[in-house]
């Protein structure tokens, strides 16, 4: 039996809506329809969770369903570079925030009429080029090493 009908036939044998179950879980009850209609896996934390509140062993749900084993499995391994996806996520940020400051220093130069000069001497590709390959940058590497765990 999948986790979807597991899920489904306990609830219903406790005679819980999927709302109940839901706020039981500290969850949307959303979040309960995707699990029985086998349209999304609950977290690794959620299913201990699902485990205690059911009187079910976590063993017992996972060997019912591949595709959550799987995922738990897959889940549970480190990332393979966790250092790099760190510098990527803050180059990410610094970017993020350079735009956010030019963005900031736009509004405020078109609202009270300012003369700025401190970035006078900046060309304009630095400007704009800069923050945008940051974010671009941090949000490839980022994405990449996401998904690259230790074997």
């Amino acid at each position: 039996m999948i986790l979807s009908e597991h899920l489904k036939q306990e609830r219903e044998k406790r005679h819980w809506s999927q709302d109940q179950l839901a706020n039981k879980l500290n969850v949307t009850r959303q979040s309960v329809s995707k699990w029985e209609n086998n349209k999304g896996l609950p977290s690794m934390e959620i299913l201990i969770e699902i485990s205690d509140l059911l009187h079910i062993t976590v063993d017992e749900l996972l060997r019912s369903d591949a595709e959550l084993k799987k995922k738990v499995i897959r889940d549970s391994k480190p990332l393979a570079h966790p250092k790099w996806k760190l510098t990527f996520d803050i180059i990410l940020i610094v970017g993020v925030l350079l735009m956010l400051i030019k963005l900031i220093l736009a509004i405020l130069i078109k609202l009270f009429d300012f003369e700025l000069t401190t970035f006078a001497g900046m060309g304009s590709i630095l400007k704009n080029i800069v923050p945008l390959a940051l974010i671009i940058v941090g949000s490839i590497g980022s994405e990449t090493l996401k998904n690259k765990i230790k074997n």
